[in-house]
């Protein structure tokens, strides 16, 4: 059924274009069109934190942070095998998918680990990739809670996560 539906939502777009007299065609190239300066403008932002982020996992300072919060981690309910995912995350969303995929293959998609993991994945985002784009296209200049504020819900969502995936 899911395969379905984005082919009948571009039908129904499609037909309302009809229905309205407008040229679905030429809208779609016109926004197009209208994106490249906006990648232009957020490409330097988007650079940044990808070399911070892949700096960080060559250079080994992701599991290194991990190996010194795992102690704390575990005290506040999060297993030390996701230490480094819990960390990583807030950072790169495809790093933490790939850390996602090794916790699945090393502890299997039921255990307790790899739902947690998952929980945690869903629960949060990539804090730094969408504060970039955010405040690259934004007049907001008053940003020093944000970031904080942001990972500590992040963190907290990860804590929930656990114990929600701990009680079932």
């Amino acid at each position: 059924m899911s395969i379905y539906i984005l082919p009948i939502i571009i039908v129904l777009l499609l037909i309302i274009a009809r229905l309205k007299k407008v040229n679905a065609y030429y809208s779609f190239c016109n926004g197009v069109k209208g994106t490249i300066p906006l990648l232009v403008d957020m490409f330097p932002y988007l650079v940044a934190i990808f070399v911070m982020v892949e700096i960080m996992n060559v250079s080994g300072i992701t599991s290194f942070v991990a190996n010194i919060l795992s102690p704390f981690f575990e005290i506040i309910g999060i297993p030390k095998e996701l230490c480094s995912f819990v960390f990583l995350k807030p950072f790169s969303g495809s790093g933490s998918l790939a850390l996602l995929n090794e916790i699945f293959v090393n502890y299997g998609v039921d255990s307790y680990i790899s739902r947690c993991a998952c929980v945690v994945m869903a629960s949060s985002d990539t804090v730094f990739y969408i504060s970039t784009i955010y405040f690259s296209k934004t007049s907001v200049t008053k940003t020093l809670f944000t970031i904080p504020i942001a990972l500590f819900a992040s963190f907290v969502g990860a804590i929930f996560s656990c114990l929600i995936c701990k009680v079932i």
